[in-house]
């Protein structure tokens, strides 16, 4: 499907572009759009944000022993748990966006396949506009996400988005009755062995082992282009992309009133509790 010309009606969604923030803030916007949406209270969205300070994400059902508790504070990362499935990944010089919409809608109607599928013609448009000759990668994974590996990037998926076989955007979904959330990372620049410093190992040479192998799988838009790309041009790309390959109207928005007081529940007593943080 990857590749292929699809149309659909032409469709109204908001577009958000969010101050760079706290992971906990950022996971709890993009859990309230969804709730948002779901109960039809919001247009569709495509949000773009970014994260600060540096945070480690874990996916929904990751172990809380795959961190290394006193290198991570040594560092000044913070970290948080994704509502999305998926392995840990270190948010830093990247650009995140997340796409909520009704499961009814045709850009993400079907399986979470089909629908990362349909998704993915606007990210590898985007990347192909950012100068980045990207491609979808026939993974050993059967979802996007959902690696053995404990950190994200170190394996790419069935049909994730790679260049010259290093994955270059991870992505992963969670799902609600009646509507959906993807979000993915875009890495811009910087060292992607970051992460394997605050991730538990049994000695420093299984620690070497793993940055080796990461680095042998991924990659970031930096190498690729040569040059360190600005989060603006990138933005920039995705909207471009994704109003052209999904039919779509994006309109500038912010966080509605009832939106920000559900953002700030969710960031006190979810995504900052121990309750969620340490559930595994």
């Amino acid at each position: 499907m990857i590749g292929t010309c699809m149309t659909y009606p032409r469709q109204q969604w908001r577009l958000l572009i969010t101050p760079p923030a706290h992971g906990a803030w950022n996971m709890a916007v993009d859990e309230a759009l969804l709730e948002a949406v779901e109960r039809a209270e919001s247009l569709p969205c495509l949000r773009l944000y970014a994260w600060e300070p540096a945070c480690l994400s874990l996916g929904y059902a990751q172990p809380t022993v795959d961190i290394d508790f006193k290198r991570l504070s040594e560092l000044g990362y913070e970290w948080v748990r994704r509502p999305t499935g998926g392995r840990a990944i270190l948010h830093t010089d990247e650009l995140t966006y997340s796409v909520i919409a009704p499961s009814s809608d045709p850009r993400v109607a079907g399986g979470v396949l089909e629908s990362y599928q349909k998704l993915s013609t606007a990210l590898l448009a985007a990347l192909h506009a950012f100068g980045i000759p990207a491609e979808a990668h026939p993974g050993k994974s059967p979802v996007p996400g959902q690696a053995d590996a404990a950190v994200c990037f170190e394996v790419p998926s069935n049909y994730e988005i790679v260049v010259a076989g290093k994955k270059i955007i991870g992505s992963a979904q969670a799902r609600r009755k009646n509507c959906m959330l993807q979000h993915g990372t875009f890495p811009l620049c910087g060292d992607l062995a970051r992460i394997i410093r605050v991730l538990s190992f049994q000695n420093e040479s299984s620690r070497q082992e793993a940055a080796a192998r990461l680095l042998s799988h991924a990659t970031t838009a930096e190498i690729i282009l040569g040059h360190k790309p600005r989060w603006q041009d990138a933005a920039q790309a995705f909207i471009s992309s994704f109003t052209s390959e999904l039919d779509l109207n994006l309109s500038p928005s912010e966080l509605t009133q009832q939106e920000r007081e559900r953002v700030e529940i969710l960031f006190q007593e979810k995504y900052s509790h121990p309750s969620w943080l340490r559930r595994i």
